[in-house]
């Protein structure tokens, strides 16, 4: 959960990232999202990753917006990760096994909370590639995702798990307001129809 790295050779030279609280903030992460979604063209469903738990305010993002994408209906997205159903370290490896037997190919967007620099706090970051789940709290989990997009919950370096059970939560739940929306506006624009 620290700032992820870009792979190299990633359609993004550094990680675009924004604010929470500018005013385009909604818009301008729909529009990287819809970037990096045209990377996959022939994609026919997309799988959205909500990693997260509601047993920590800092850690509660990715299912705050896995709760709201819910309410999409179209029958291309499917969600993982909610506030009733969350994915976390316990489950993760077991969500991906499931969504291997549900789904065919899907591209897969993965949302997580993470821990960076103290003048880096709130910013929402979007990327082409995996993210490490787990790693600024020392976990090893599977890298995750074709597709990430991160929000910058509090401070890394010292006492993580603590740092993170003592995070504002009305940050999380605005930030979790802008990647909900701009993830369903990114998908709604960009997903191909799949053959009859």
């Amino acid at each position: 959960m620290r700032e992820p790295v870009q792979p190299s050779g990633s359609f993004f030279s550094s990680p675009p990232r924004i604010q929470y609280s500018h005013p385009s903030a909604k818009h301008q992460c729909a529009n990287w999202l819809a970037q990096a979604i045209q990377l996959y063209p022939t994609a026919s469903e997309y799988a959205i990753l909500c990693i997260g738990t509601d047993r920590s305010t800092g850690d509660s993002l990715g299912p705050l917006v896995g709760s709201q994408l819910e309410k999409i209906t179209s029958p291309n997205i499917q969600v993982y990760g909610t506030l009733d159903e969350p994915v976390h370290a316990v489950n993760l490896r077991q969500t991906l096994l499931k969504m291997r037997k549900e789904l065919r190919s899907p591209r897969v967007i993965a949302v997580d909370a993470c821990l960076g620099q103290l003048s880096s706090v709130g910013w929402i970051q979007v990327g082409n590639g995996p993210l490490k789940p787990g790693a600024g709290v020392n976990k090893q989990l599977p890298e995750v995702g074709q597709i990430h997009i991160t929000g910058i919950v509090n401070v890394a370096g010292f006492m993580e798990y603590f740092v993170l059970q003592n995070t504002r939560l009305s940050v999380v739940m605005k930030m979790a307001d802008i990647i909900a929306a701009a993830l369903s506006l990114a998908t709604q624009n960009c997903l191909v129809k799949p053959a009859h």
